[in-house]
């Protein structure tokens, strides 16, 4: 078995980034790529149909179809933003995409965060503030759901 080299954070950011460009490239959508510390990465439009997507990318080397996301991606729930979720695999194999509406990752995220909140932690104490939130899709409901952007 060979060793596998994991890739920076800022690395594996980059590269899910530009799977996602080539991905939508390829099934037809323009990209314009959001530069510093939007709330979208890209915008993405389809000229067959008119409409206009913001796509926040996420990406995870870890193994799991888990990423990490923030108390404030609980607000962003608008009707054209999307989150592109990229699980990263050993070259060469092909990423793995879930592509999930932003309603869905804030409600999703706050009913998460809510039970988590009122669980007690060990020896029984209260949990204490986290603005860390983790979206999940370990059955694939989301897998390669391109057809959502359509």
């Amino acid at each position: 078995m060979k060793d596998i080299k994991k890739l920076t954070y800022s690395l594996a950011r980059i590269a899910g980034s530009k799977f996602v460009a080539e991905e939508l490239s390829q099934r037809g959508f323009k990209t314009s790529v959001s530069y510093g510390k939007n709330s979208v990465d890209f915008h993405a439009s389809k000229l067959s149909n008119n409409k206009v997507f913001d796509l926040q990318v996420k990406t995870t080397q870890s193994g799991r179809r888990s990423w990490v996301l923030h108390g404030k991606d609980e607000l962003n729930s608008y009707d054209n933003l999307f989150y592109v979720f990229v699980l990263l695999k050993v070259e060469p194999e092909r990423p793995e995409y879930f592509i999930v509406p932003g309603k869905q990752v804030a409600e999703t995220l706050s009913i998460g965060y809510t039970k988590w909140i009122s669980t007690p932690g060990r020896n029984g104490q209260k949990h204490n503030y986290s603005d860390v939130r983790k979206f999940n899709d370990p059955k694939g409901i989301y897998l390669e759901r391109w057809d959502l952007l359509s």
